[in-house]
């Protein structure tokens, strides 16, 4: 990571194993999970859950384990223990296709009301749930968005052209390989240069797009950090190390 973006992002390790850094000024805790936790807001976002879409494809004839909605919840709920936040927002493509609120089982259902209890529950639209979200909250608490502004930060699904001061977007999920040892590894990640945040997938199910891709790297006009998701804690990578 070269000085100047060590200076704009202010990176340094959080007790919890993530990464703080600043984003457009604004305090933003890059967690282990894949979450984001921006502790001046209380706020926990969480980016493409994709839930149900192991069932999807299952429809297809595509059998794949049906515990994906279950394992992502799972993660969900321990973030919320841990963190206790006044608003959760998630942050587009929470549902894997218009049917998938329908699919979601009633176990799943009441764990989402519990988690949302109490609390401002912000379900942001993606290109994948525009539908599902229509009829969501027949079934499901919360409340539905385009976009949201916490402070100097824009929640948006997908990335937009352009500087984009305060961004914070999901929808590309953002993977990166390192070689160490002789051994590759490939890791969700978030990416950023202190002027926007791009989110890892947190749901279970979810692949990665490889962070040279010219669709994230096109996003900065300069070379980002790279925050890996570890196994107990996310890790500052330099541009020129990941492939």
């Amino acid at each position: 990571m070269n000085a100047e973006l060590r200076r704009t992002l202010s990176p340094f390790r959080h007790p919890c194993g993530g990464l703080k850094v600043r984003v457009a000024g604004e305090a933003c805790v890059l967690r282990g999970s894949g979450a984001l936790w921006l502790p001046d807001h209380r706020t926990l976002i969480a980016s493409d859950l994709h839930l149900e879409k192991g069932s999807a494809f299952a429809v297809r004839g595509q059998m794949l384990p049906p515990y994906d909605s279950s394992a992502t919840l799972a993660r969900l709920e321990a973030e919320i223990e841990a963190l206790n936040p006044g608003r959760v927002v998630l942050l587009g493509d929470s549902f894997h296709d218009s049917k998938a609120v329908d699919r979601l089982s009633a176990d799943d259902r009441e764990r989402v009301a519990r988690l949302a209890a109490g609390r401002d529950w912000v379900w942001l639209e993606g290109n994948h749930d525009l539908v599902a979200l229509e009829g969501a909250l027949n079934v499901l608490p919360g409340r539905v968005v385009a976009t949201l502004t916490l402070g100097a930060l824009s929640l948006i699904h997908e990335p937009q052209p352009g500087e984009a001061m305060g961004e914070v977007a999901g929808h590309l999920h953002p993977a990166a390989r390192v070689a160490a040892y002789g051994r590759g590894v490939r890791r969700p990640c978030f990416v950023t240069d202190g002027k926007r945040l791009l989110m890892p997938a947190f749901g279970a199910f979810t692949g990665g797009l490889d962070v040279r891709d010219p669709a994230v790297a096109g996003l900065f006009a300069e070379p980002p950090l790279v925050a890996a998701l570890g196994r107990d804690k996310v890790h500052a990578l330099a541009w020129e190390t990941v492939r």
